[in-house]
């Protein structure tokens, strides 16, 4: 009973998915893994703060605003990343559930005969 305390939850931590794509493939678990970027930015002045994240959520690493000394935050995630602000951002792998699945079909042209062929009707043949 004490082992089962100490037990390890083993997930995946998608570390060979590549940051600089918008969604992969996880070549270890082979769930489809999305980059999502974020930004935190301060409530009253709006300037860019830097950031990390602590127990999956997104924090700045400090408690004040550098600029105005307010401690009100807001997270926008962002569509697409640029240069200036990589400095800033963070991002979460976020797994995607596929909840359809993908079909394929298959169409086969009809050649000549099978054309004839449905054409007659086969009651009118019957013995």
């Amino acid at each position: 009973m004490l082992f089962d305390f100490f037990k390890v939850k083993r997930e995946c931590s998608h570390r060979n998915v590549p940051i600089d794509v918008e969604e992969a493939y996880c070549p270890d678990c082979g769930k489809l893994v999305r980059n999502k970027w974020y930004l935190v930015r301060c409530s009253c002045c709006n300037i860019k703060r830097k950031s990390h994240i602590k127990y999956n959520d997104i924090i700045p690493n400090t408690n004040y605003c550098p600029n105005c000394g307010s401690t009100d935050f807001y997270v926008e995630e962002l569509s697409n990343i640029n240069f200036m602000d990589l400095n800033y951002a963070v991002y979460k792998k976020i797994v995607v559930q596929q909840d359809h699945f993908v079909t394929r079909q298959i169409w086969v042209e009809e050649s000549e005969e099978q054309k004839f062929l449905s054409m007659i009707n086969p009651k009118e043949f019957a013995y």
